[in-house]
This record gives C-alpha cells, sequence and structure tokens, in this order.
C-alpha cells in the first residue's frame, strides 16, 4: 500500500468512527485504527486544520468531535473511492487466479495448494470454485490448524499431499515465498499472478 493510500485510509476510518459517535476520544480511536496515540493526534489535528472535523469542549477537560458538512462529504469520497479500489483489486485478482486454474487444468494439475494466507489466498479459494481442480490447502509460516474459507492452514508444503502446482497467494512477500519453493518443486510448478510482479526463474514457464 502506497503512503498516500496509507493516509487515506487513515482519514477514512477517523471520519467514518466520528461520524459514528461524538464521544469518541484520540485514544479510542489509536486502539481501534491500531495506531500510535501521537500518529492520531497529528491525524485528527490535520482534519481540523481542512475544516472537516471540529471539536467542543465539553467541561470537565473533555471533548466532543463533529463532522463538518465537509467533513462528511470527504468521508463519503473517500469510502466510496475505497470500495472502488477494493472491487477493482478483487476482480483483477480472480481473473488473475482463474488464468492460473486454466493452465493447471489444461496441463493436467488438478490437485494445488496456495503459499500464502490473507486476502488474495481467500480470493484465490472462491475463484478455484469455478474450476474443476481441488486445492489441498494453504502454506504459511504461522499455520497453525486454522482454516480459510474450510480449507486447511499448514505450516509448511510437506504437511500435504504432494500436489502437482503450488500457486503464491502471498502478498506481503511473495518473492521470497516463490524462491522458497523453487527450491523444493520445480519452477514450472509454482504458479505467480502477474500483479505480484515475481521474478521468476528461466526454468518457471508460464
Amino acid at each position: 500500500m502506497s503512503r498516500k493510500a496509507r493516509e487515506d485510509e487513515i482519514m477514512r476510518d477517523i471520519l467514518v468512527r466520528v461520524g459514528e459517535s461524538e464521544h469518541v476520544n484520540q485514544r479510542t480511536l489509536a486502539k481501534e485504527l491500531g495506531i500510535a496515540l501521537g500518529m492520531t493526534n497529528t491525524y485528527v489535528r490535520r482534519c481540523v486544520r481542512k475544516g472537516l472535523i471540529k471539536i467542543s469542549e465539553i467541561p470537565p477537560n473533555r471533548y466532543a468531535y463533529y463532522l463538518t458538512p465537509q467533513g462528511f462529504t470527504e468521508k463519503t469520497r473517500l469510502t466510496a473511492e475505497y470500495l472502488s479500489d477494493s472491487l477493482t483489486f478483487f476482480r483483477r485478482s480472480r481473473n488473475q487466479y482463474g488464468e492460473i486454474y486454466e493452465h493447471c487444468v489444461a496441463n493436467g494439475w488438478r490437485h494445488l495448494a496456495l503459499a500464502g494466507a490473507g486476502e488474495l489466498a481467500e480470493i484465490a479459494i472462491l475463484s478455484a470454485r469455478e474450476h474443476d481442480i481441488v486445492l489441498q490447502g494453504v502454506i504459511a509460516g504461522a499455520g497453525n490448524g486454522e482454516h480459510i474459507l474450510d480449507l486447511p492452514v499448514v505450516a509448511e508444503l510437506g504437511a500435504l499431499e504432494r500436489p502437482d502446482a503450488v500457486i503464491v497467494t502471498d502478498f506481503n512477500e511473495p518473492q521470497a515465498v516463490y524462491d522458497g519453493l523453487i527450491e523444493i518443486l520445480p519452477p514450472a510448478r509454482v504458479l505467480t499472478p502477474h500483479m505480484l510482479h515475481v521474478e521468476r526463474s528461466p526454468e518457471g514457464g508460464a
């Protein structure tokens, strides 16, 4: 995520939370947003300077935060932008994983595994349901018997029956995951969507 996208996300979340309750405070915001209190203060002040939030003092030494009309408009804009970006990301991901599954079926690879937990794994699992394949599980370093959409999460490839191919679904370190897998499997059997920008081995094929 780019710095601007992250800043927009924080601003949107603050505006949404303030819009839900005037009794929210900065400490609560920091906890709910998962950021430092000092950073929360910086963003709240930025919202005030831009005329998005108004602060009123409520004795004793308490403050109420209100969205201004401009703040409500900005919250709506940021939310719509987020939903649009999310939908684009979902469609792009689903299509690219669909192409990978078609490649696998064409090669007779029907028993597959995913490498990497998270949102991409969920999208890949949903896309798999449209193809004649079987997903054996999701490989994740911290696998501990959990499940993602009913698919088991395991710590390493050896915990699964040998799959025909493994598909990278790790969004944070896809290159490292790919590099680790091609030490175990033929590069041609480790597949990656274009969106992850993985530098593939010359032996990796499609």
